[in-house]
């Protein structure tokens, strides 16, 4: 007897054998498949339980509209519209229990928008001849996308891509087997921070949520954590976010690879989820440790973290620069915005007396915000330090007062 039912999409005109193949074993260890074909001009071998017609037509097109366009960049998008929209139909009806795509480069592009399509705690696994790659951009990743190289196997099977293909066809099985959903019924509360030998705000603060019945889930950020914090607030996964390390934001504008994209500190905002937002590190830069320092920080003071990432510090026009994007990005936010700006430092490195201290330049940095902020962001300046006990205590003073409001729920 199956237990778990997963989704195998790909293109079975030309990856017949492969996709077979990941089938065969998902079978072989107890579990069932429903197959989707996302191929345009060829056909499968044998038919799949959801046609490259079925695909074409969720998406309000067709394969003959497909071929027409001439361009496999249009065609491939209008599956990918259409696998993206069946997928998530058949989840909420109860279809199937995880999913796994196999592709190239077209296959991945494909991939990444029927992951996003899917909510959270679904197993979303990825068999790709360029999975790791810097062709992937974060904003592409849903939150919980697991991806696995398929080495060796870009024409036809062989020993060495069945090893990645069956390991494969084993983690999704696995996944579904095993996966703890979240519970919709308990509120969560969304937190950025770093580490605590920078950040120390959580020790305080996920314990007292937790006491008022809130469940905390806290991301690194360093990219890849801001990237998968943006996509569930935009799903509207949070009763409250607190957004106290910004970071990510200043990469970005500041052209970083270690970015979670253009969207940073906008999605909560954008699905009315109530934000409270602190510029944790908003001084530093991150860069990947292992390249060369690019020459545009040649003159600034630098700290190596470990052999993956590097700090740079800002000088203060280049702070002033982030006090703007912070402004720009929450004059899209729809619910209300609280932001807290303590005085005295915003890391646990610039604390008066310590190496990244710089009072001028975090002056210039809340000079900028005192100018750029946006008219409905209520502002609480306070005399202390972003690590210091008064800090969490304002957090959670704003946290219960919109709570009594009705403003955050649960």
């Amino acid at each position: 007897m199956s237990d778990k039912t997963i989704l195998v999409i790909g293109t079975y005109d030309t990856k017949d054998d492969e996709l077979g193949f990941l089938s065969g074993v998902i079978r072989d260890q107890g579990g069932n498949v429903l197959s989707m074909d996302v191929s345009v001009l060829g056909d499968p071998s044998q038919p799949t339980a959801y046609s490259k017609h079925d695909v074409a037509q969720e998406g309000g097109s067709s394969i003959e509209a497909a071929i027409a366009s001439g361009d496999e960049n249009h065609a491939m998008q209008i599956m990918a519209k259409g696998a993206s929209l069946l997928a998530a139909r058949l989840y909420t009806e109860g279809k199937f229990d995880g999913m796994i795509v196999l592709g190239g480069t077209m296959g991945t592009d494909l991939a990444l928008d029927v992951a996003s399509a899917l909510p959270l705690g679904v197993p979303k696994y990825i068999v790709s001849t360029v999975s790791f790659s810097p062709l992937i951009p974060a904003e592409r990743l849903a939150a919980d996308t697991q991806m696995i190289l398929w080495a060796g196997g870009l024409y036809g099977l062989n020993s060495v891509c069945k090893a990645s293909l069956s390991q494969a066809a084993g983690a999704v099985l696995g996944a579904a087997r095993a996966v703890q959903k979240p519970d919709p019924g308990k509120p969560l509360v969304g937190m950025m921070s770093l580490g605590t030998s920078a950040l120390k705000y959580v020790i305080p603060l996920k314990p007292a949520l937790e006491e008022r019945g809130y469940e905390v889930a806290v991301f690194h950020a360093t990219g890849m954590g801001g990237r998968a914090f943006e996509s569930l607030a935009g799903q509207g996964a949070f009763a409250c976010v607190m957004d106290f390390c910004t970071q990510e934001l200043g990469n970005h504008i500041h052209g970083s690879n270690i970015s979670a994209g253009a969207d940073r500190l906008t999605n909560a905002g954008q699905s009315g989820t109530p934000q409270i937002v602190a510029p944790g590190c908003y001084d530093l830069v991150d860069i990947v440790g292992w390249q060369p320092i690019p020459d545009k920080w040649a003159d600034h003071p630098s700290h190596a973290h470990n052999r993956l990432l590097t700090s740079i510090v800002l000088n203060n026009d280049e702070r002033r620069a982030v006090a703007r994007a912070h402004s720009q990005q929450l004059a899209k936010s729809k619910g209300v915005v609280a932001m807290i700006l303590p005085q005295h430092g915003l890391g646990e490195w610039d604390r008066e007396g310590a190496d990244l201290h710089d009072k001028e330049g975090l002056s210039a940095f809340m000079g900028e915000l005192d100018a750029s902020l946006p008219a409905h962001v209520v502002a609480h300046r306070l005399g202390c330090h972003i690590n210091d006990a008064e800090f969490a205590k304002k957090a959670l003073e704003i946290f219960d007062d919109w709570r009594a409001a009705g403003v955050v729920t649960g």
